[in-house]
């Protein structure tokens, strides 16, 4: 029985290498070879050119670059929109630099022209108060981002934030400066970016307790769902800040997992908690850093420190 089995499948293998030189030779001509075209999208014959299959849908340009320079002229894609500008970046903007074209300078006339179309170029990107205070809320953030040193995500995050509580109608009654700072402390603590109350108050406009009441209200209201922060993500800065070993952060991190676990984080600021853990640590390792230098570093008090401290090391068994 395996002689007609195995006779069987000789020929159908056959039969199948046979159907594929027919579909490799063109129906046409019956002689050319059938090829892809070099974006792929095409099966056309080698000899006679007839196009046998479409692929796919070529989605590139209809001008042809062969290196970076001319790909730079012929391109006519502008930058991504963006949250961050109250207009998402779409509208067009009048150079400052009073040249033409060709790089000549302007005539006098043509400045003063050129100054006031500036001018109305400025009034008309915002149409009423309400565009003007977006405006004006998304360049604080800008600033803020930029003092605080966060990565552009967090920026797009919090100017989304703001977007909904305007459109929320969240910010009535309140400052624009201050749902603005509590958009971006939000948006840090949604990104994983350590930074807290006390680093946000310094480079914002409005004091540290109508922050935190303004970003309650507005997480609360927006259902933004916020997580407890991890002490542990502000071990590395704090350590970097301090120029201690990766030894000592590393036996923060430890410091800090044994001591959540047997319950002393819950109720307990992030920081202060970090902030003692890294002093503990500093202290096991031989690279002591005194409670002020810590501290200092966390913007804690230093009783702060001091009272985590004997809690953590008790815990860890090492109370005497």
């Amino acid at each position: 029985m395996t002689g007609p089995i195995r006779q069987r499948e000789r020929d159908q293998e056959t039969e199948r290498e046979e159907e594929s030189e027919e579909s490799q030779t063109c129906p046409e001509c019956e002689a050319g070879t059938l090829v892809a075209d070099a974006g792929g999208s095409e099966l056309v014959c080698e000899d006679c050119g007839l196009v046998v299959e479409e692929r796919n849908v070529d989605r590139g340009p209809e001008w042809r670059a062969f290196n970076h320079q001319e790909r730079q002229s012929k391109s006519r894609v502008g930058a991504p929109t963006t949250n961050t500008m109250h207009d998402k970046g779409l509208t067009t903007t009048i150079d400052w630099k009073n040249k033409d074209a060709y790089g000549r300078s302007l005539s006098s006339e043509k400045r003063s022209q050129m100054h006031r179309l500036r001018k109305w170029q400025e009034r008309i990107r915002t149409k009423d108060a309400g565009e003007r205070n977006l405006q004006f809320a998304l360049s604080e953030l800008n600033r803020m981002a930029s003092a605080l040193g966060v990565p552009r995500s967090v920026q797009e995050v919090a100017s989304v934030i703001y977007r909904r509580a305007l459109k929320e109608d969240l910010i009535r009654g309140r400052s624009i400066e201050g749902v603005a700072t509590s958009a971006l402390y939000a948006a840090c603590r949604k990104e994983g970016i350590p930074r807290s109350l006390e680093e946000v108050s310094e480079v914002a406009r409005v004091d540290r307790k109508e922050i935190g009441r303004t970003y309650r209200y507005v997480s609360q209201e927006l259902e933004l769902g916020m997580q407890p922060v991890d002490p542990k993500k502000y071990v590395p800065r704090f350590c970097s800040d301090l120029d201690l070993s990766e030894e000592v952060e590393s036996k923060a991190n430890e410091i800090v997992d044994v001591t959540a676990e047997k319950g002393l984080l819950s109720g307990k600021s992030p920081t202060g908690y970090a902030a003692a853990a890294i002093y503990a640590a500093s202290l096991l390792c031989n690279e002591k850093k005194t409670q002020r230098e810590v501290a200092d570093v966390a913007q804690v008090t230093e009783v702060t420190i001091r009272n985590r401290y004997q809690e953590q090391i008790k815990a860890i068994g090492l109370y005497n």
